[in-house]
């Protein structure tokens, strides 16, 4: 089957590269605006539609993993064939349609639906960005570029807490939903009609494959690589704590420090957004520089952030002033997404050009099927469960046994590290 690229797309401007990442930045910060709304709106939803907190953290998390995760992988499939840029572009669409829907929800289970809905869209949208930007960068440029990407992440988050918890504090709720969800729409058009999909491959060896790859042999390729394993594993437990982190934190402010919505909102993005950018952006200059002494650096520089985050979160989280929880969230904020240009990088070196869609998809597939259907969930069922014992402050409690994640985490990018060289790609896939 031949690939789908547009004729147009063999020479591209020199400025192609640059746009084509900003333009995927501008999509993956709407991606986490409107999959970490609800984190600043729990409050609100849960006092309106009477949750209590293993609802909200199933309505929080698994929701939006389950589609999100089953839809990955047969959507990345299709973009290893077809033009990525159309199928980032119809995702946009419809996860944003479904934020806007979620303002409608009137009881548990249509929000539950209206957040599946959003997993449906954003299903096709991060492994395909990852293979276009790696069909534009040169190899030694990509985890930079891709860590330019993934600012995305802490954007998007801070501004999805900031505006959500505005609006809400100004209208109500389902407002917040509304407005996030059709500003989403505007990406369409201007991905359809700016970006340009990339030869495939053209960076990489003349013995690399280019050519389609069926999935099976994929999947038989990449699960024999430990490291794969390892990476995934490794960025799952580092997700538990993560997506459930930036969920309950908002709460805990809440609860612990008696903030109001706008306080929190003002105190989570900034800590979310500066925290973030600094350590996605330190992560991947760090691992691209030494990366040139060995590919392990791709998962050395993760293990040693997340070794350093667990400490730091656990006093923030046990701290009572609230100046100090502020610093003591905001370094490990910035250490716990370090790993997210490196280990990217990492899992795109595992395949072969024509299946690196495919098997960010599989690591994907694990990483968010764990960590955000597991993670969001399993913070709210401690704090209901150690309810009776610490009352208003369970939520302290439940996410300070859950930094052990993030030693968890740092083991396993540690053998990671020692395994990568050995099952880099440098063969064709058969």
């Amino acid at each position: 089957m031949k690939h789908q690229d547009a004729p147009a797309t063999a020479n591209p401007s020199s400025t192609a590269p640059a746009w084509a990442v900003f333009v995927l930045f501008l999509v993956y910060t709407f991606n986490f605006i409107d999959r970490q709304i609800i984190g600043i709106l729990a409050g609100s939803i849960q006092k309106d539609l009477g949750l209590d907190d293993e609802q909200l953290g199933l309505m929080g998390g698994l929701a939006f993993a389950l589609f999100y995760t089953g839809l990955g992988i047969p959507i990345a499939w299709l973009a290893d064939r077809r033009n990525r840029v159309v199928i980032i572009a119809i995702a946009v669409a419809v996860w944003s349609a479904f934020t806007a829907v979620c303002g409608l929800a009137q009881n548990f289970w249509q929000l539950f639906a209206a957040r599946m809905g959003v997993g449906v869209g954003e299903a096709g949208g991060v492994a395909p960005s990852y293979s276009l930007i790696a069909d534009y960068f040169k190899p030694h440029l990509r985890a930079r570029a891709l860590a330019v990407f993934s600012f995305g992440i802490p954007l998007g988050s801070a501004l999805g807490v900031l505006f959500g918890g505005l609006i809400a504090a100004q209208i109500d709720w389902r407002a917040a939903f509304i407005v996030v969800g059709l500003a989403g729409l505007v990406l369409t058009p201007l991905l359809l009609f700016t970006v340009k999909e990339p030869p495939r491959g053209r960076y990489d060896p003349p013995r690399a494959n280019s050519a389609p790859v069926p999935l099976a042999v994929v999947f038989k390729s990449v699960t024999r690589k430990p490291s794969f394993w390892l990476l995934s594993f490794g960025a799952s437990c580092s997700s538990i704590m993560g997506y459930g982190l930036i969920f309950w934190a908002p709460s805990f402010f809440e609860r612990s420090y008696g903030l109001s919505l706008v306080e929190r909102s003002w105190l989570m993005a900034t800590i979310i957004f500066f925290g973030g950018v600094a350590g996605i952006w330190l992560g991947g200059f760090i691992a691209d520089k030494l990366s040139s002494k060995g590919k392990g650096a791709y998962a050395g520089v993760p293990a040693v952030a997340f070794a350093l985050a667990a400490p730091c979160y656990a006093a923030g989280v046990m701290v009572t002033d609230l100046r100090a929880a502020f610093v003591l969230f905001l370094i490990p904020q910035a250490l716990s997404l370090a790993w997210l240009g490196p280990v990217n990088v990492a899992v795109q070196g595992l395949a072969a050009p024509a299946a690196r869609a495919t098997v960010s998809a599989l690591f994907l597939f694990i990483n968010n099927l764990i960590g955000i259907g597991l993670g969001t969930y399993l913070m709210g069922r401690i704090s209901k469960l150690l309810g009776n014992i610490y009352g208003e402050e369970s939520l302290r409690y439940a996410i300070l046994y859950c930094t052990a994640f993030y030693v968890l985490a740092a083991v396993l990018m540690y053998f990671a590290a020692r395994r990568l060289a050995k099952d880099w790609h440098d063969q064709p896939l058969a």
